[in-house]
């Protein structure tokens, strides 16, 4: 045993086994069979394919917000993006265009001019993440409320409609969308020059500057990443949904900080991957589910993904301090 730990491909299989993205879904693997046994039904295909294809949504908006961290800020504006996009997608129509498909991109155009906006004041007018991205929030959430008003707003777009009830070879659309960006996304951030940058920035901005990283677009970059997978993530929950609403974003903020954080990345910046955001979007639904088997109330739930968070940073902040 000493032997193989010694050896190459011994070092490397103990540095999976002992990763944070590793953990996520060994204890993911542990909460789905110990449901099982305990409730009947929870370990059903049909079941555990209904919880992925829910953590689709969290992992989609969760994807930008693991750049944003990685890069060394936070967005607080993804659930708002997530309601422009699920609020007004249902408004645009082009009868010239019988797919959906332009008032898709036309959305999706919209939510990563936002991100960037985000970027701008980030990157050039020096404001902080949490209070530019913060401000964006309260700007998009009044204006939605004198746009949309108290109504909902039902989804004809056939594309929409088809990526929240197609189920291509047995498996939902939405979870097939994660997929792909979820390979981009990883081969972005780890095998790309970009990526190389992202975590050069995070782990300290001013290095990173004096080294020739060219902070600013960077910073600009992954705002509008955020914005654009907000917005595909609030086509996706328009789809499932049938229809959008004010607030319907709301609860994929701090899933989508939980996500990041659970699967291993510093909330301080330059350090993590996507590889551990994925298992932890699927670990939150997961709770939420068993939560909602002991018929707990929403108050305990909101505790528990609250103490889950801040048990998550005070790791993290450990982890950056033996950096």
């Amino acid at each position: 045993m000493t032997a193989w730990k010694e050896t190459v491909g011994g070092r490397r299989a103990l540095t999976i086994l002992r990763s944070r993205p590793f953990l996520t879904v060994a204890i993911v693997a542990g909460v789905w069979i110990a449901a099982s046994f305990a409730s009947r039904g929870f370990g059903a295909y049909g079941h555990l394919r209904y919880l992925v294809e829910l953590a689709a949504v969290i992992g989609l908006v969760a994807a930008g917000q693991t750049f944003v961290v990685i890069a060394g800020g936070i967005d607080l504006s993804v659930a708002a993006i997530v309601t422009v996009s699920a609020v007004s997608l249902p408004l645009l129509s082009w009868q010239a265009d019988p797919t959906g498909l332009t008032a898709v991109l036309a959305v999706l155009a919209l939510t990563t001019t936002i991100g960037l906006v985000n970027g701008l004041g980030v990157a050039l007018l020096r404001v902080h993440p949490m209070i530019m991205t913060l401000a964006m929030a309260t700007f998009l959430q009044g204006l939605l409320i004198i746009i949309a008003g108290g109504s909902a707003v039902t989804a004809e777009n056939p594309l929409v409609r088809w990526l929240g009830n197609a189920r291509p070879a047995g498996i939902p659309a939405g979870v097939l969308l994660w997929l792909a960006v979820s390979v981009i996304v990883l081969t972005a951030m780890h095998a790309t020059s970009f990526g190389a940058r992202l975590f050069a920035m995070g782990a300290n901005p001013l290095a990173a500057a004096l080294s020739g990283v060219p902070v600013a677009s960077t910073t600009l970059a992954v705002y509008g990443i955020s914005g654009f997978t907000s917005g595909l993530a609030g086509v996706l929950v328009l789809g499932m949904n049938g229809q959008g609403y004010v607030g319907i974003g709301d609860p994929y903020l701090l899933a989508s900080i939980a996500a990041v954080v659970l699967g291993g990345t510093s909330i301080l910046g330059g350090l993590g991957t996507y590889a551990g955001t994925i298992p932890g979007a699927i670990l939150l639904v997961t709770i939420t589910a068993l939560i909602t088997v002991v018929n707990a109330s929403p108050g305990w739930r909101s505790i528990l993904f609250g103490s889950l968070i801040l048990g998550l940073l005070l790791l993290s902040g450990r982890e950056q301090a033996r950096r």
